[in-house]
């Protein structure tokens, strides 16, 4: 009895690693759609061009932000998991790990670690989240958590350019 236990634990366990891994793999999929240059605006009315490049033989995704300052984010599986890295104009680059919602429309971010994350900087970014709406249009939101504690939220509203 204790044997059978053991085994349906370590069954479990082996199906939702292989779960996890899998919706990992979905959510990069899912990104890599984005490929493409997209025109939009952010919260505040500015605009903004974003592009989306599969690169390194498909294992890696680049997003570059054309906006006030340019900046951009490199996706990427880590074993089982989606890692993104974003170089930020606060100078720092912020490591965050994905997951697909469970609708499979979205993929949200949040804050392992950073480097160069200095307490002279301004803060960094601490969650992210892309929505796809459709083949034309998704949604960025971003979340910068400041040093003071206070959290400023930004979001873009992009349509497919090419």
């Amino acid at each position: 009895m204790k044997s059978h236990r053991i085994a349906l634990s370590i069954f479990i366990l082996l199906f939702a690693t292989a779960a996890l891994a899998s919706d990992a793999g979905a959510a990069l999929e899912k990104l890599k759609t984005l490929q493409g240059s997209w025109s939009g605006k952010s919260s505040a009315g500015r605009a903004v061009q974003t592009s989306y490049r599969v690169t390194s033989g498909g294992s890696a995704l680049i997003s570059e932000i054309h906006s006030d300052e340019d900046m951009i984010s490199v996706f990427h599986m880590d074993g089982d998991r989606l890692l993104m890295t974003h170089y930020c104009g606060a100078g720092n680059q912020p490591r965050m790990a994905g997951t697909l919602s469970a609708d499979g429309k979205s993929v949200s971010f949040t804050f392992l670690d950073a480097t160069n994350l200095l307490p002279s900087q301004p803060g960094h970014m601490e969650h992210h989240v892309v929505t796809l709406v459709d083949a034309n249009h998704y949604v960025e939101e971003w979340d910068f958590a400041t040093n003071d504690g206070s959290k400023m939220h930004e979001r873009f509203d992009m349509q497919r350019s090419k």
